[in-house]
């Protein structure tokens, strides 16, 4: 499959829906989801391949439950997109929590153009398969994403890439590189999960709000694990209404950096909606992985001193994510580790200033990619180091 196919007209809120969904209480599928992906990447430029990269169902000595459930085999929903440059670096990208691959359309065409690009939906997210979720622990939780994870880079025969990965990705991606670090030549942590300062404002404004009877309340919805797909899953067809309220306000009106043109924003909608309301699997990692407030329940500040992979933080300037974080973990590492901020960007600087990351990325990068002429790996103008 490629972009330069003819991409669907339907999107959500349009109604215009397959007729077997059009009257569904949530109107996805398996297929819609590949189809939204189909219709975000025709903004790529960069021609592309999908494939779903079968991962078996019971990879030996794994502590998750993934493959329990049933024998059927596991696939990760996997794109390509091919580098112009002959012996390009390979960069794999993985995405964070209640997002998919499709979130890096702003980022594909520049990162192509020096890096052999290959984007994953982890598993139980996006276009891959979605095991019903029976872990029990937090063990068995990363267990889940990094042994398939493992099991999709032996499918696609990768010994050496660089490693990104954003939010809980980062996560993953981290945990991935400690127990795996021979096949990861460098690793890009995107506004990672696991690093947030074990005393810092928001962990103090927290503890006086779980005090409180609403707090009390949140934090019971989060032990359940009550996800935010939930609620729009209950909303049933107008959950792509809300979808799309959110998308223009959070990359339009409350946006601090490059803002969604309408048929971006449409694209995006449709894309984010299939994605949230498919079968509840992977989210359900949230209160196994993280308490309240996204601090990580086995924080990755504490292996800091075990890293075996030279590492680049990159943060929006705006990230709720808190950058301090990282800079305590570069004390106790013993490899070369650097900080960038993204300006005008936030959680997502990716999509709010593609421009700006995308240089982070390739700056990051930069013992890895061959000069052209022209080419200045010396640091970006407008980029922050912390």
């Amino acid at each position: 499959m490629t972009n330069a196919e003819e991409a669907p007209t339907a999107v959500a809120g349009s109604c215009r829906w397959p007729p077997a969904l059009r009257w569904s209480w949530i109107p996805t599928s398996a297929d819609g989801i590949i189809a939204a992906e189909k219709r975000l990447l025709s903004l790529v430029k960069t021609g592309y391949v999908q494939e779903k990269v079968n991962i078996g169902f019971a990879p030996t000595g794994s502590k998750a439950r993934w493959f329990r459930s049933s024998e059927e085999p596991r696939f990760i929903n996997t794109v390509t997109f091919g580098s112009s440059k002959e012996n390009a670096p390979t960069l794999v990208m993985v995405h964070g929590y209640g997002a998919s691959h499709g979130l890096f359309f702003r980022n594909y065409d520049a990162l192509a153009s020096r890096f052999r690009v290959i984007a994953i939906d982890q598993l139980g997210w996006g276009g891959s398969s979605r095991p019903d979720f029976i872990c029990k622990s937090t063990e068995e939780t990363d267990a889940w994403f990094i042994d398939s994870f493992e099991e999709w880079r032996k499918a696609k025969n990768l010994n050496n890439f660089i490693l990104l990965g954003h939010s809980l990705g980062g996560y993953v991606a981290a945990k991935y590189a400690l127990q795996h670090p021979e096949h990861v030549q460098h690793l890009i942590l995107v506004g990672p999960a696991g690093f947030s300062p074990e005393v810092d404002d928001s962990a103090e404004r927290l503890a006086k709000f779980r005090g409180t009877w609403k707090g009390m309340l949140v934090n019971h919805l989060w032990e359940s694990n009550f996800t935010p797909s939930k609620i729009l899953r209950g909303l049933g067809p107008w959950g792509p209404y809300f979808v799309r309220r959110y998308t223009t306000t959070r990359f339009g009106s409350y946006s601090t950096g490059e803002l969604l043109t309408k048929h971006e924003s449409i694209l995006l909608t449709d894309y984010i909606y299939h994605t949230l309301v498919s079968k509840a699997s992977g989210e359900l990692c949230l209160n196994y992985t993280f308490s309240l407030g996204a601090f990580a329940r086995k924080p990755l500040l504490k292996s800091a001193s075990d890293w075996k992979v030279p590492t680049t933080f990159i943060y929006g300037q705006d990230d709720w994510m808190n950058y301090q974080g990282a800079q305590q973990a570069r004390k106790d590492m013993t490899v070369p580790c650097e900080i960038i901020r993204v300006p005008h960007g936030g959680h997502l600087e990716f999509i709010e200033n593609p421009s700006g990351f995308n240089s982070a990325v390739l700056y990051a990068c930069r013992n890895f990619l061959s000069e052209d002429v022209g080419d200045d790996f010396s640091r970006p103008d407008g980029l922050i180091y912390a």
